[in-house]
């Protein structure tokens, strides 16, 4: 069994167990999240094909941490102008492990319903509300004064 959910704009296919690199999240260490941007799932006996996503599926993953990716030369020339630049890059990932399929409220390992400790949801763009100028000012004014 499998899915292929979205992350960071790329596509991961994932099995329960496995451990995938995914664009950088924060999020800290240990801390259990909801991945609900699952594009497909398959079974042994039966696939769910989402229009863009599939309803009431989520795939639940461990955060492992923060790492970098490998390095990656990047090398500019231009011939006879004596015009070479070198540089590298390294991008900020975060390691996540899956930890179970959800399909229709089931996982797809045991049958039931998962066990969830507390949970974060990763919020798309779409689903993110910007704050007003009003929340924006009343969240700052509560951070002043509980310092």
């Amino acid at each position: 069994m499998f899915a292929v959910i979205k992350s960071g704009g790329l596509q991961h296919k994932v099995s329960i167990g496995q451990t995938i690199q995914v664009n950088r999240l924060a999020l800290e260490d240990g801390t259990q999240i909801r991945i609900r941007e699952v594009l497909l799932i398959s079974d042994a006996d039966r696939s769910f094909i989402g229009a863009p996503f599939v309803e009431n599926a989520e795939v639940l993953a461990t955060v492992g941490g923060p790492m970098r990716g490998k390095k990656l030369i990047v090398f500019k020339y231009k011939s006879k102008k004596r015009y070479r630049h070198r540089r590298g890059h390294r991008q900020d990932l975060t390691l996540l492990t899956i930890d179970d399929i959800v399909a229709d409220g089931k996982s797809l390992l045991t049958g039931e319903a998962p066990r969830v400790k507390e949970t974060t949801s990763i919020e798309t763009e779409e689903e993110a509300t910007p704050l007003t100028v009003e929340e924006a000012s009343a969240t700052d004014a509560e951070s002043s004064t509980e310092e």
